[in-house]
């Protein structure tokens, strides 16, 4: 297999449409909210293209005993009342640095092809610390494009994410820019231990107000309630651990 191969599943004609990218990551938010779009969109996507690389892990998934290699997909969605989308969605980033730069540039060059202008990359920004309330943070390629996000309820903030934006979602704003390219970045804040639905939906309703389409969430509560059971134990542990913690008292009687 060479290093980068691009098979084209079928061409479909969309109207205006937008790259939304939501590959892992921190709480797996990106990953996530895209796989929710194509759970609520699933009558109207349309599987376009398979990446295959040699920069992702050397496996394959498999599903009901029947094999797949390592790749990402890109959907193209018809949107009723909104704009086109085009999902790029898989189970892997690359490896190395330079395979973030060739895979990018190849994700641009499909957006390209379907006539995309405009990208939004899904993501976690992680605060360390279990949380209730989830802002979403933002960064941009143009400061143009600061002001329609900021009306959405999208959180510019000096200096963070700290250390900035690594992996594809990074790139798609660099990259982006440079090829001419509108790009944002949207992060929910996620502590960064556990999957977070909660922090993809909360992507999900600034991209809801951007690109003007309306989801329902009933799928992705329910797995933020089954969350939710796993943070209650996860706390119940740390109490159980901290009440046997031995006291000074405890200690005074120890050889």
């Amino acid at each position: 297999m060479d290093e980068l191969e691009i098979d084209a599943v079928a061409e479909v004609d969309v109207d205006d449409p937008v790259l939304v990218e939501g590959l892992p990551g921190v709480g797996h938010v990106g990953s996530l909210a895209v796989e929710h779009l194509l759970e609520e969109l699933e009558g109207d996507s349309t599987l376009v293209r398979r990446v295959y690389s040699r920069e992702f892990p050397p496996q394959v998934s498999v599903e009901n005993g029947v094999s797949e290699l390592t790749c990402a997909k890109v959907y193209a969605v018809s949107v009723p009342d909104g704009r086109d989308l085009l999902l790029l969605t898989g189970d892997h980033q690359a490896q190395t640095n330079e395979g973030h730069y060739v895979l990018t540039d190849a994700f641009l060059d499909i957006a390209e092809e379907f006539g995309a202008n405009e990208v939004y990359a899904l993501g976690g920004v992680p605060t360390g610390e279990l949380i209730d309330e989830y802002a979403v943070v933002g960064a941009v390629s143009h400061e143009s494009l600061l002001e329609e996000l900021e009306e959405a309820g999208v959180e510019f903030r000096d200096d963070e994410p700290a250390g900035g934006i690594v992996g594809v979602s990074g790139l798609m704003l660099g990259l982006g820019e440079r090829r001419g390219f509108d790009a944002g970045c949207l992060m929910g804040e996620t502590s960064g231990y556990l999957v977070d639905p909660k922090s993809a939906r909360a992507v999900l309703e600034i991209l809801e107000t951007v690109l003007g389409f309306a989801l329902e969430y009933e799928t992705l509560d329910e797995r933020a309630d089954e969350m939710e059971d796993v943070i209650g134990k996860i706390q119940e542990m740390e109490q159980q651990q901290q009440m046997d913690v031995p006291t000074d008292d405890d200690l005074r009687y120890i050889g």
